[in-house]
């Protein structure tokens, strides 16, 4: 005797009831956003502290840290995993390749923009260069775990059923109300449209890439040698 297939009313209180507790479990996510949001917005604004301790200690504090209680608090443990270890060679040699050719972008814009040639730096020589690529390894690293591993992973769960194209909208639109401030605090108006531009792109793409290989090690390589391309030509 053929089994009878699942009715459609069976199969649409099974999707209720996952859609349901997904909700359950995300139910804290938008108030842990707005809240970090308004503390980092009132961090850049009211202290001015060296580099290091900002890529360093402060975004431990303001992206790592809420991370961590949010594991805590709703038990979503697929957060970390794209820092499995058995992700890590491929993504940084991947991160290599696609850092790569970021930075090559950026010196080429950078050429068309001066007009000049290029010659070559012993960049890799100067004590300061290490200590900056040590503090953009920082940035790359808490960046990646709040706005893709944390944000990008909670928004595609509690989201499924969200085309890709809405889910790396809303993750963008995250990413650049914590830049935005800072941009304006930073740089002046002249600079600011480009600046944005430049990381609303990188937003688009480090969540296109998160999205199809769920790697972080990539989003960090990719992102230091980025960083560093437009640390040496900006």
């Amino acid at each position: 005797m053929p089994l009878k297939k699942p009715s459609t009313k069976f199969k649409s209180s099974t999707t209720t009831q996952a859609s349901r507790g997904r909700y359950l479990t995300h139910q804290v996510f938008f108030p842990v956003i707005i809240f970090t949001l308004i503390l980092w917005f009132l961090y850049r604004s009211l202290f001015n502290f060296p580099v290091w301790f900002d890529e360093i200690i402060g975004k431990a504090i303001f992206f790592g840290l809420p991370v961590w209680v949010y594991i805590n608090v709703t038990g979503f443990r697929p957060i970390i995993d794209s820092f499995m270890l058995k992700n890590l060679q491929s993504g940084m040699l991947k991160g290599l390749v696609i850092g790569g050719m970021f930075g090559f972008l950026t010196v080429f814009i950078r050429l068309l923009q001066t007009g000049g040639t290029v010659e070559p730096v012993l960049i890799f020589f100067a004590d300061q260069f290490w200590w900056e690529m040590l503090w953009g390894l920082f940035t790359a690293f808490f960046e990646t775990v709040f706005f893709f591993s944390f944000v990008m992973t909670v928004v595609q769960d509690r989201f499924i059923y969200w085309s890709l194209i809405k889910q790396v909208i809303l993750v963008t639109l995250i990413f650049m109300l914590f830049h935005i401030p800072n941009v304006f605090i930073r740089f002046d108006l002249v600079s600011v449209f480009p600046i944005l531009s430049l990381l609303t792109l990188f937003a688009i793409g480090q969540s296109l890439l998160f999205a199809q290989k769920q790697n972080a090690y990539l989003l960090v390589t990719s992102h230091v040698i980025w960083g560093m391309a437009l640390l040496l030509y900006f």
